[in-house]
């Protein structure tokens, strides 16, 4: 058999991995003059650092299966610290112990944190005994936690974690797509708090893993083996139409405002689905400063800023500290994240004045002084897609509505990490050879 693939980012890369494996002929076509979508590494002050994406969930087996079968597991490394901040009521302040994405199950630890005023403590803490009944329907994170929980703690602690990994609002994003763990809950008992003190605790381990030398090095190990197999990897090669491809099936792992013209003589029911998909763009800037530019330990793996802070930052990675390999005598380095939805002021910035702003913001929060060793601009322009209520539940629909000999994978089918990503692509490559499956989220 032939395939194509359409896009060359990590989920793309690993529906092709599968297809090449099974020794069909395969083809992914990458519009860009890179492959790797936003894994790509880059050397700044004198290390291997990630442009996008620094890492992966270590509980979810997608990551981690691939990296064994492609020989880095021995190489994965774990965060070198477990604690982070927020940048909440002008201090970085503990995230509070005993939290789930925010979500708090231990109030004492709540109010030791300062996170929240007084006030947001005790509303918080009155969930237990509030009425009401289970969660029934999709729903917005936002409602949820601010039914339950007040606003405070639905804006200042569960939207910086759950809003930030999605660089979305949690006012619009489906709680079954974005935290199922707490949509679960949800379900299970009135009392969210209760349902989250009650469930199983994690299995022991790692949270997050990472590739000393970035997340490329995976990229890499891919492609090598696409390769090997028999695949070839076109970069420069954007997919004008489906016609145009010679193929007996075709994965489509690109964004959805990119997958929807693809699909519209095909499949034009799910191509307007998909044409309504909203996106966020985001801009990463690293630092790279000199010891001596601030006083204060990094003695974690960063912070983050909710929305009511007004700030331009949306988090600060504390890199060179998270990261054992990033690490060098003399010199920190930072990871400034910026933009979400709703929030679009640093992609109408210069770079110079995004770098200004983003300075004066680290001065405030970390009382970072003087000039940086070394400066990387990095902007992602609709990068994160956005799932509304509803949105697990359209993408099935699409899915079945496409005609035989076409797949979909990425992060536009409901997941954002890593993991997710390569689940989609697996699936996709699965689905073309009638061993249908369904994605990981």
């Amino acid at each position: 058999m032939k395939y194509a693939v359409v896009g060359g980012g990590i989920a793309g890369l690993a529906a092709a991995y599968d297809l090449a494996r099974g020794g069909d002929e395969v083809v992914v076509h990458e519009a860009s003059e890179v492959v790797g979508g936003k894994l790509q590494t880059e050397l700044f002050a004198g290390t291997q650092l990630d442009a996008a994406a620094d890492a992966f969930l270590a509980r979810r087996p997608e990551a981690v299966q691939l990296c064994e079968e492609l020989g880095l597991r021995a190489e994965l490394e774990s965060p070198a610290v477990g604690s982070s901040y927020i940048w909440s009521r002008g201090a970085l302040r503990p995230v509070p112990k005993g939290q789930v994405l925010g979500v708090p199950t231990d109030f004492t630890a709540l109010r030791a944190s300062g996170v929240l005023s007084t006030l947001g403590v005790l509303r918080a803490a009155l969930e237990p005994w509030l009425p009401g009944k289970p969660l029934g329907a999709d729903a917005t994170v936002g409602d949820v936690i601010r039914r339950r929980y007040g606003g405070e703690t639905a804006a200042r602690l569960v939207d910086p974690l759950i809003g930030g990994i999605n660089a979305g609002h949690t006012d619009r994003l489906s709680i079954d797509a974005v935290a199922p763990q707490i949509a679960a809950a949800a379900r299970r008992d009135r009392s969210l708090t209760r349902a989250l003190r009650t469930s199983p605790a994690p299995a022991p381990g790692p949270v997050f893993f990472t590739l000393p030398g970035g997340m490329a090095r995976l990229v890499d190990a891919l492609v090598a083996s696409i390769t090997a197999h028999g695949g070839e990897v076109r970069t420069g090669a954007p997919v004008a139409s489906l016609d145009a491809l010679d193929a007996d099936g075709v994965v489509l792992a690109v964004p959805a405002y990119a997958a929807a013209p693809l699909l519209e003589s095909v499949a034009p029911g799910p191509a307007a689905t998909l044409a309504a998909i909203d996106y966020s763009s985001v801009t990463l800037v690293a630092f790279a400063y000199p010891d001596d530019a601030i006083d204060r330990s990094l003695d974690a793996s960063g912070f983050l800023v909710p929305r009511p802070e007004g700030l331009l930052m949306t988090a600060c990675s504390w890199s060179s500290t998270k990261w054992a390999h990033l690490a060098a005598p003399g010199r920190f380095v930072l990871r400034v994240s910026a933009g979400r939805i709703g929030d679009e002021r640093a992609a109408g910035l210069s770079d110079e004045a995004l770098v200004a702003q983003l300075r004066d913001e680290l001065a405030l929060t970390m009382g970072v002084r003087g000039e940086p060793l070394e400066i990387a601009v990095h902007r992602w322009p609709r990068a994160f897609p956005q799932y509304a209520p509803g949105h697990l539940a359209r993408m099935a629909e699409v899915r079945a509505a496409l005609p035989p000999g076409l797949a979909l994978a990425g992060a536009l089918l409901g997941g954002v990490g890593i993991p997710a990503c390569i689940g989609t692509g697996r699936s996709a490559a699965a689905r073309l050879r009638g061993e249908e499956s369904a994605p990981s989220r």
